[in-house]
């Protein structure tokens, strides 16, 4: 039997604390961003797709991916990131379940799946459980301006491009708050992963 926990959180509330923890723990997690970055390199399907839907502006001369020229589209446009959405989740999700199988086929008895948007988005029917990596949005708008060199409105719009980190928290089946410092997030982290000592992870 294996257990699959949705790992989530808002842009710069510090899931890479948690994921870059647990990976040291030798526990499995699959990274959605890392998946939605190898589905748009050239001669994938979602690099064609986005080409023809937003148009050849937001190709560089390289033929990869002008993320910088998709970010002004889609983090200003409700209905524009909506679509982006729609062209590579399914693909995304595709390259998921063969992750998931795979490690299923080693015998792996807990995956954590990294997904950003995992409320926003119907990849949480693949989970079990939730956990939440939170801190609060003073902390997150703050944290996200320094982290990517961006002015207050840039990283507004890129955290009200998601659903509220306070609405996660409370969906969430277990929450790490990343407030604090680094120690206490991992303590918050061993905690829960003695949780799961039926799984055999005593932390």
């Amino acid at each position: 039997m294996t257990t699959i926990i949705g790992l989530t959180g808002g842009i710069a509330t510090g899931k890479s604390t948690v994921t870059n923890y647990l990976r040291a723990q030798e526990i499995p997690v699959i990274d959605a961003d890392d998946l939605s970055r190898r589905v748009v390199q050239p001669g994938e399907p979602g690099l064609a797709l986005i080409k023809e839907h937003f148009g050849p502006h937001v190709i560089l001369d390289t033929g990869e991916l002008d993320r910088q020229a998709l970010g002004k589209i889609i983090f200003g446009d409700k209905v524009q990131r909506q679509q982006l959405n729609e062209l590579l989740h399914p693909l995304i999700a595709a390259e998921m379940d063969r992750e998931i199988a795979r490690l299923k086929q080693q015998g792996e008895r807990l995956i954590v799946l990294d997904i950003p948007l995992l409320f926003e988005t119907d990849f949480g029917e693949k989970v079990d459980e939730v956990l939440v990596v939170y801190t609060p949005e003073s902390v997150q708008l703050e944290r996200l301006m320094t982290r990517d060199e961006l002015s207050r409105t840039d990283a507004e719009l890129r955290i009200q491009a998601q659903l509220s980190i306070e609405e996660k928290r409370c969906r969430a089946d277990y929450v790490i708050d990343n407030s604090r410092s680094h120690a206490q997030t991992i303590q918050q982290v061993t905690e829960w992963l003695q949780t799961r000592s039926e799984l055999g992870f005593n932390g």
